[in-house]
């Protein structure tokens, strides 16, 4: 089996007392962020380079903001270099033989490669539309369903061969409702408090949050570093429930259900966090490069199967509140089109654009004040939701 560095110099620790601290998961989660930092900073210009060089330029839909067709043009597809960011520097970092951490590698990968395939149209074809919707939701949807069956078993056992137990035990009992007995639904706020879904209900819910959440960070990168700034905050704040559920004191004593193994994600959250910031530096007002669908469809989905993991996925929706607000705007708004021009024979709209930071540009809103603004409310948003932890 192949080990991690930190597995290595873990296997050093009883030789060498030193190397004892490599045995600390949150020393492992900031050597974690702080190594997809330093890869992004130092790989950046190189990488960005290139796509300039390759003339992979973000194209701007014709019916957009026209204060935005001054960014025609502008690299994309940086999101390759977050991407790498995080699996290098959680390859290096995490416990291999972690099987959340390849179900959350394997699922960033998955959406990944649909936004690259999405984002290489978009160049190649010039076709600001990219990968038409019922092709990319019908491979969303394959890995949405494919990662949930996985998950249902694997978040109520310790490792992949009790969680093949589990399953079997679930269909010899005629597909008992009450298993696996962590697939419930958690209910912030209250100690005691979660409804049972049962296997179709938990396969039916993870597909929506990792789909939901995968869509919504796409449709906020609209605008330079409004995505990219709340997906740390998010992914940061999942982290430390990633490390209580791990933990069989801190989970009992914040009355968190206990889910061996989950910690080990801390560490993948710690990477998201640094090889964001790091992407942040070039995405950051002017934005010298776009992290296109290949890092906005990645990013989101793994946000969603840590949450489904660590079993906050209501949370998960308070403190991405921001990427809630931006989808159901584009939903409501088309919504209410169809209906208004179906009842009265002329589309009527509810916001003056959608997503929604667009409906506050047209309002005058100035770029980076919805940017900064749209920051705060998300660190309000990971407070609340943080909150949770005690509060219960």
């Amino acid at each position: 089996m192949f080990l991690s560095l930190a597995q290595w110099l873990q296997a050093l620790s009883p030789e060498l007392a030193y190397f004892r601290v490599f045995n600390y998961l949150t020393f492992r989660a900031l050597l974690a962020a702080a190594t997809a930092m330093l890869i992004g900073l130092a790989a950046g210009p190189f990488v960005f380079g290139r796509l300039r060089t390759l003339k992979i330029g973000q194209p701007v839909r014709e019916y957009g903001m026209e204060t935005h067709l001054q960014k025609n043009g502008t690299p994309t597809m940086g999101g390759v270099l977050i991407l790498l960011s995080i699996a290098l520097s959680a390859l290096l970092w995490s416990d291999l033989s972690n099987r959340f951490f390849w179900i959350v590698l394997a699922v960033m990968v998955g959406f990944g490669a649909i936004g690259w395939v999405d984002d290489w149209r978009k160049v190649v074809n010039k076709d600001p539309e990219g990968m038409r919707s019922g092709e990319k939701y019908f491979w969303q949807s394959a890995i949405g369903v494919v990662a949930a069956v996985l998950l249902v078993f694997s978040i109520s056992e310790t490792n992949n061969a009790r969680a093949l137990d589990l399953f079997m035990n679930w269909v010899y009992s005629g597909f008992d409702v009450n298993l696996p007995p962590k697939a419930s639904l958690q209910l912030p706020f209250f100690k005691a408090i979660s409804y049972p879904l049962g296997v179709l209900g938990f396969v039916v819910l993870t597909y929506l949050v990792i789909v939901g959440s995968s869509n919504a960070v796409n449709l906020t990168d609209g605008l330079d570093g409004l995505a990219i700034m709340p997906v740390v905050l998010v992914g940061m704040s999942l982290g430390i429930f990633a490390y209580v559920t791990g933990s069989a004191t801190y989970s009992k004593y914040l009355f968190f259900p206990h889910i061996p193994g989950s910690g080990e994600l801390l560490v993948f959250c710690a990477a998201i966090a640094g090889a964001g910031l790091a992407f942040l530096w070039f995405n950051a007002y002017p934005a010298e490069v776009f992290m296109g669908d290949v890092g906005a469809l990645a990013l989101g989905a793994a946000l969603g199967t840590i949450a489904v993991i660590v079993r906050q996925e209501i949370v998960l929706a308070i403190m991405g509140g921001v990427f809630v607000a931006e989808a159901l705007s584009v939903m409501l708004q088309v919504g209410y089109f169809k209906y208004s021009k179906k009842r009265y024979g002329q589309g009527r709209r509810l916001f003056h654009m959608a997503p929604l930071h667009h409906h506050f540009e047209k309002k005058g809103w100035k770029e980076t004040q919805v940017v900064i603004r749209f920051w705060i409310i998300t660190m309000f948003l990971c407070l609340m939701g943080l909150s949770t932890l005690k509060l219960r």
